[in-house]
């Protein structure tokens, strides 16, 4: 009995000796293990072991650990863990601090508009209450370039600095002496009204500057410059400024009936309101009838001054309205409510925007602000005037507004107290939306 087992311990043994040595034969040439494996993984066909895995991710570390780099333990596999944890941890944090950084959106600059108003003689009054009227609907903050008299600009920068820290932070200011680059500057100053002409250099001037809108100092705001500012938007390849029309119906318009120089299309058009690309300025040739070959900015208008000084009434509107007439391809029309004027109210209403709309800007030539025959322009200046800052704009300015409306009716802008109303009304109560509604109402 036990000699059958020996035998048969023996033909196991020999037996399992057999099976390796068969299958070592056939093997002898095949690539390694790991080598078949890394193969199939690439084809799709076969997966890799934990094993494999946590071989490679030691591999990897210690290549990279010898070459100064990171380690690799985002390869680390579950079944590895509980072997290396700390080893893995530190790899870890090693990769995310170099390759798995979160990406963070760099915050984008605040975009400022920039507005520009020229102010000469008696307008220190008129020019701040456009400013205050800027400020008060404004959502983005605003640059102001205040081109001033010497002997206003100690007087703007004491009253400017009297208003409110609240008010203060939403805008910041720049102001300038007059100045003409070409020319003789007595002439350019008494060209229209005083200083008047100084908008037409603004491209030379602010030359730091991309984008600008020029008001004249008679100017109401009755809505955020915002919306303005984004018509820069819609101009096309060769646009590079935008007015209104100076007149509505031909048959009534100043430029149709009397103007003994070329001007924009049938009514011309008016600067008080102007918004300019100023690098589009700055860079176009501009055709003219003086030189065939096109002129800069800069240094078209002084010839152009000299060649119309003896026909032209409005001064640096007229010029403006010759460049344009040669270059209609320059300009973008924007509606009437942008500036609206009491010639649109004065003869009739003829202003169909603002009928729709209302007034987006209101704009007080003629001196009607100061006398009264114009009363519905100056109930708004008025208002807007006296309005203490920071206090309620319903209480303190729209329903002051809304009164004294009453009183002129009898007038023929007066009688449609809609047009003056509608847009100053919508937008006082989206601002109320904004700082007072959206912030009490209960979240869900």
């Amino acid at each position: 009995m036990r000699i059958h087992c020996k035998v048969a311990v023996i033909a196991v043994c020999f037996g399992v000796f057999l099976l390796f040595y068969f299958l070592g034969g056939n093997t002898a040439d095949a690539p390694p293990l790991k080598e078949v494996a890394e193969e199939a993984q690439q084809r799709g066909t076969l997966p890799r072991s934990p094993s494999e895995r946590a071989l490679d991710v030691a591999a990897k570390f210690a290549k990279r650990s010898h070459s100064g780099g990171a380690g690799g333990g985002a390869d680390e596999p579950p079944g590895a863990r509980k072997e290396g944890r700390a080893f893995n941890a530190g790899a870890k944090s090693k990769r995310r601090g170099i390759v798995a950084r979160p990406v963070t959106k760099r915050r984008r600059a605040e975009e400022v508009m920039h507005l520009a108003v020229v102010a000469c003689g008696n307008r220190l009054d008129e020019t701040l209450t456009m400013v205050k009227s800027a400020l008060l609907f404004s959502l983005k903050r605003i640059t102001f370039h205040i081109f001033a008299e010497d002997p206003l600009a100690p007087q703007f920068e004491e009253r400017l600095k009297r208003w409110p820290p609240s008010v203060s932070a939403k805008f910041q200011y720049r102001i300038y002496p007059i100045t003409f680059s070409v020319g003789n500057a007595d002439e350019w100053k008494k060209l229209f009204k005083p200083c008047a002409a100084q908008r037409l250099f603004l491209p030379v001037i602010l030359k730091d500057v991309d984008s600008l809108l020029y008001v004249d100092t008679d100017v109401l705001f009755l809505r955020p410059m915002d919306d303005i500012w984004s018509l820069l938007k819609s101009f096309n390849g060769t646009q590079l400024a935008a007015m209104a029309p100076e007149h509505e119906v031909p048959k009534i318009g100043w430029y149709s009936r009397f103007a003994r120089h070329p001007f924009y299309g049938v009514t011309g058009v008016n600067s008080g309101v102007m918004l300019m690309n100023l690098t589009r300025i700055r860079s176009t040739m501009f055709k003219n009838s003086m030189i065939a070959s096109g002129l800069s900015w800069e240094d078209i208008l002084h010839p152009l001054y000299q060649k119309y000084k003896n026909h032209i009434t409005w001064g640096d509107q007229d010029l403006l309205n010759i460049i344009f007439h040669y270059n209609p391809e320059c300009l973008f029309i924007f509606p009437c409510q942008w500036n609206y004027r009491p010639d649109h109210c004065m003869y009739g209403s003829n202003c169909k925007g603002a009928e729709e709309e209302g007034v987006s800007i209101l704009h007080g030539n003629r001196g009607v602000y100061h006398d009264d025959k114009q009363p519905a322009f100056k109930v708004v200046y008025d208002a807007i005037h006296d309005f203490p800052l920071e206090d309620n704009m319903f209480q303190s300015l729209f329903y002051p507004i809304q009164t004294k409306f009453l009183d002129t009716v009898n007038t023929l802008c007066g009688r449609i107290p809609q047009v003056f109303l509608k847009q100053i009304e919508k937008t006082m109560r989206k601002v109320f939306e904004d700082k007072v509604v959206r912030h009490v109402r209960p979240h869900k």
